[in-house]
């Protein structure tokens, strides 16, 4: 899944290497509908039970493994809930380096430190391909 937040920030919401820690996390609550809509939360879910906020700290830098290989992020939201087949899932709401939004489950990502070689090159490739888009 993935929003774009491009009137989110005047830079987009994205962010690069030295200046992710200013992302502005969703914490506290369990995202609503509207939340979304107002940009201060990636997600919201629906049709699940017990849903919480995870007590983690945030912004989070990570590693998410998707599909298409391994991107850098930045956690700004993270909840438990229940599906309907009784599973639990932790979801987390992501920011991409270009400012779009993306929604993952904790088991895709690795959580690492802004020092991690592998984030700072996903981050910087990231910012260099945006860079030769515009």
């Amino acid at each position: 899944m993935s929003q774009d937040f491009d009137d989110y920030d005047d830079d987009g919401g994205g962010f690069d290497v030295d200046d992710w820690s200013r992302l502005t996390p969703f914490i506290g609550a369990v995202a609503t509908l509207e939340d979304v809509q107002a940009h201060r939360a990636i997600f919201a879910l629906a049709d699940t039970d017990d849903a919480k906020p995870i007590e983690m700290d945030l912004p989070q830098p990570l590693i998410w493994w998707e599909d298409d290989g391994e991107q850098a992020a930045v956690a700004v939201q993270a909840e438990t809930h229940i599906g309907s087949d009784g599973e639990t899932m932790e979801v987390l709401g992501l920011v991409l380096p270009d400012g779009s939004g993306a929604v993952a489950l904790m088991d895709d990502v690795d959580l690492v430190d802004d020092t991690d070689p592998t984030w700072r090159d996903l981050v910087a490739n990231a910012v260099i391909g945006a860079d030769d888009e515009d």
